[in-house]
């Protein structure tokens, strides 16, 4: 069974991002999501997760402060 453990999707003008962690039976699935593309990474190794959510994060503030409000 696979459970979310990060989830944030942002918005700005009819444009969508997505940011998402997982943890499942094999370790973590990472995705990120926008209008273009779907990048999606599998991780055994809790430090790359952790290295993972710090850059989610710091791209999300860059968003919010680019306008971008959380959905």
């Amino acid at each position: 069974m696979i459970r979310p453990v990060f989830e944030k999707t942002l918005v700005r003008e009819g444009e969508v991002r997505s940011f998402q962690i997982c943890v499942g039976p094999d370790g973590w699935e990472v995705s990120e999501k926008d209008d273009q593309k779907i990048a999606r990474h599998h991780h055994a190794d809790w430090h790359h997760v952790e290295r993972t959510l710090m850059r989610f994060d710091l791209e999300i503030e860059a968003l919010r402060n680019e306008g971008w409000l959380e959905a």
